[in-house]
């Protein structure tokens, strides 16, 4: 076993596992000047292999428009970065009724299950929708699982070869301060399907690596009893005393340091950051991964800060 193995097993990992990831925005801004902080820190940060970064920009990254199968128009209007939906082609529980799955393999992107349901209907239909439970809320969460689970064998045929290494899944189920709906709610109709999707891969050999932004920490049982091998939760929505009571020594933590800390701190405050986290979930048995997002928002020095504490205390427990 690897050491992202060993930690996600509690089996007493050499290093805890770490790593940072630039947005295509980053290397745009950055360039060859962000390649030589790559170069020095070889383990941390990987330098992509085309010098031409504009190279890096595909998909939704791209500046503009583009139309999804499902008909949920994406714009972005920062070149490098994400791109969110603008225009959701199902406004009314009538349109539900008449919703059609697409005919295309999409595979289970980014936002495949919960974002997908906001992406069609648009954030406050679908709040409304989970406090008032018409029938065409179970219609659109059927129609959209159904969708996915016929994508399952299909994205885990094309990761055979990552076993035993966990597989990526991501959908952001909570907000900056909360969970957009009560914990009950999201048990009573979002749970189900995540299980379900899960032990598909549970049952063709795969573990389960779950991204999810926002204040997640109140269902991280539930996730666990979903199939979640390592969960993905950020430090700053959940908090670290949040994440050791529900985790620790209980699921593996893939912690997202703060992505909002990084554009405005010191190199000091990026170490303090790093060891705390360090101190409070981590162990020698494992149960934790470090990681870490940057964009063009966050200055060199700070990336470079951020290689530098990770090298320094991903050793820690040795």
């Amino acid at each position: 076993m690897n050491d992202n193995q060993k930690a996600m097993r509690f089996a007493s990992p050499e290093y805890i596992p770490a790593s940072i990831g630039v947005l295509a925005a980053g290397w745009l801004k950055h360039g060859d000047a962000l390649r030589e902080v790559a170069e020095r820190h070889p383990g941390i940060l990987a330098a992509p292999e085309q010098s031409d970064y504009r190279e890096l920009i595909t998909g939704g990254m791209a500046e503009g428009e583009y139309t999804d199968g499902w008909g949920c128009v994406w714009s972005n209007i920062h070149e490098g970065h994400s791109s969110i939906v603008t225009h959701h082609p199902v406004p009314t529980r009538a349109d539900v009724r008449k919703l059609k799955m697409p005919t295309e393999d999409m595979g289970l992107p980014h936002g495949f299950m919960y974002l997908r349901l906001a992406d069609l209907r648009g954030f406050e239909e679908l709040m409304v929708d989970f406090a008032e439970e018409p029938p065409e809320l179970q219609m659109l969460i059927d129609l959209v699982l159904e969708y996915n689970v016929q994508q399952t064998p299909k994205l885990l045929a094309c990761f055979e070869y990552n076993k035993p290494d966990p597989l990526w899944f991501g959908d952001d189920l909570g907000t900056q301060h909360a969970l957009p709906m009560s914990p009950e709610k999201w048990r009573k109709y979002l749970k189900p399907c995540y299980k379900k999707i899960y032990d598909i891969a549970h049952e063709s050999g795969f573990n389960v690596f779950m991204h999810t932004d926002g204040q997640i920490y109140e269902i991280i049982p539930d996730l666990v009893e979903c199939g979640v091998d390592v969960i993905n939760s950020q430090i700053r929505a959940n908090g670290l005393d949040n994440l050791a009571r529900t985790c620790k020594g209980k699921v593996c933590v893939a912690l997202d340091l703060d992505r909002q800390l990084f554009p405005f701190c010191t190199p000091q405050d990026i170490d303090d950051h790093v060891r705390e986290a360090v101190e409070t979930l981590g162990s020698p048995e494992g149960g934790l991964w470090l990681g870490a997002e940057v964009d063009d928002g966050v200055p060199l020095e700070n990336i470079e800060a951020l290689c530098i504490a990770m090298e320094k205390y991903r050793g820690y427990f040795r």
